[in-house]
């Protein structure tokens, strides 16, 4: 972190806990050791409640039996609960949950601003206002809605870059156009449920709360195959990111194509939410706070790419859980418990950085 003189305050801590690795051919690569050990203990715990999740429900199944079962030694009910029923489920939530923090963590980043998230920008409403087309326009199926989402997603992401775009595309004015193009459709959503009958409103609210009910190997594979593609491409510019960080005319000297650096990354950061969104709806506040854990967490600078991605899968599976035990017999959809420690959060960043005199 620096200081208003431009000094590093976190030096000694950082050069204590950072190691720098060479190669025999040359290349050195810095090395930092509580980033990576954040990074594994997050694993760990995403693992951990993954194991716990598939085992819970109607039919529990004890955590031994459950990682007997994804070696391929259960007997037949086990391998059909596990692997047909919950298993996909899990998966879903990891790869939701990884991607909104992933997604979260380039927006941050770019905007420069903790509030820059796709929750705050209106991706998360654009997303709904394509499903709800399909639900209450079309009848669309799952498969449907799931596309009109997408589609909904990367439309509002065009909009937003396009109007805060002024010789480029700045922080502070992609927030304010993304809060106005999310005040628009969240207003067009309002409509379009009133305009829609019993059985489609009651079907879109359920969807538009985000859950991961029902979720089966049919949303796993595509959230796959688009993380598969999307995260080294990110990770691979990572070092421009961090560039962006210190400004476009030092990011300019130190090579680095700043406006195609930043479109590269905002489109794929728009494609991870939109599709995290198609494939669970509107799962709130994790793409807003796991960017902001996983730094507290590494006390890092930098946008935190790998340990943001991790935090995301691991609340999104552990606030899983919680929605389907926390509540007794009645259980929740997942959207609801993140919204509701998401609020938390919010509430208490925004009483400390007031008393920190920073708000």
């Amino acid at each position: 972190m620096l200081d208003q003189d431009g000094h590093d305050q976190a030096g000694p801590v950082r050069a204590f806990r950072a190691r720098t690795v060479r190669t025999g051919g040359g290349v050195s690569v810095r090395f930092d050791v509580r980033a990576f050990t954040v990074v594994v203990l997050l694993l760990v715990a995403a693992l951990a409640a993954s194991v716990v999740l598939i085992g819970t429900g109607d039919f529990p199944i004890p955590a031994a039996d459950v990682i007997r079962t994804l070696l391929g030694n259960g007997d037949a009910g086990q391998e059909f609960i596990v692997n047909e029923l919950r298993l996909p489920r899990v998966l879903v939530g990891l790869l939701v949950g990884a991607s909104l923090g992933l997604g979260g963590a380039l927006f941050q980043t770019i905007s420069r601003n903790p509030l820059g998230s796709p929750d705050v920008l209106g991706l998360g409403q654009g997303s709904t206002a394509g499903a709800l087309v399909m639900i209450v326009l079309f009848s669309g199926s799952a498969t449907e809605v799931a596309v009109g989402a997408l589609v909904g997603g990367l439309v509002t992401g065009l909009a937003i870059y396009v109007l805060a775009w002024k010789r480029g595309v700045h922080g502070y004015r992609l927030v304010l156009v993304g809060i106005g193009v999310s005040a628009i459709v969240t207003a067009v959503n309002g409509y379009l449920i009133t305009k829609a009958d019993l059985v489609d409103a009651a079907r879109a609210v359920v969807w538009m709360t985000g859950s991961l009910n029902g979720r089966d190997w049919d949303q796993v594979w595509p959230l796959l195959v688009l993380c598969a593609v999307l995260v080294p491409l990110i990770l691979g510019n990572a070092r421009g990111l961090r560039m962006l960080e210190m400004g476009d005319d030092v990011a300019y000297a130190l090579g680095v194509r700043v406006e195609r650096t930043r479109l590269l990354l905002l489109v794929a950061a728009v494609l991870l939410t939109a599709a995290a969104t198609a494939a669970a709806g509107p799962v709130g506040f994790v793409a807003l706070t796991a960017p902001q854990l996983a730094r507290r967490l590494t006390r890092s600078p930098g946008p935190n790419l790998v340990p943001a991605m991790c935090m995301g899968a691991t609340l999104l599976v552990v606030a899983d859980w919680a929605s389907q035990r926390a509540f007794g017999a009645d259980q929740l959809p997942v959207g609801v418990v993140t919204g509701v420690l998401g609020g938390v959060y919010l509430l208490w960043l925004l009483v400390t950085e007031r008393k920190a005199g920073r708000i």
